[in-house]
């Protein structure tokens, strides 16, 4: 009966031994998820920054835009001022 407790003690040791992961090996693991999805995070925000500056000059030449429209059309309503008064 000894015998058999202490084959069954080794038994269950390695089988212990063998569950047991290398935690440095976990950690330097868990460390690179964390540092791709940190670069992750990085690159869509750098991203997206250049999204708003692109939607940023868009709204900025469409505002061009519309000043440009409104000097014309003042340009005309001169004109017609200019051509009434120059009869």
């Amino acid at each position: 009966m000894k015998n058999v407790a202490i084959v069954t003690a080794a038994v269950l040791s390695l089988g212990l031994a063998a569950c047991n992961k290398d935690n440095a090996d976990n950690n330097a693991a868990n460390e690179t998820a964390v540092e791709n999805t940190a670069s992750t995070d990085v690159n869509a925000a750098v991203e997206n920054t250049g999204a708003e500056a692109n939607a940023d000059a868009a709204l900025n030449a469409a505002g061009n835009e519309v000043a440009n429209a409104d000097n014309a059309v003042n340009s005309a309503g001169n004109a017609v001022a200019n051509s009434t008064t120059n009869q």
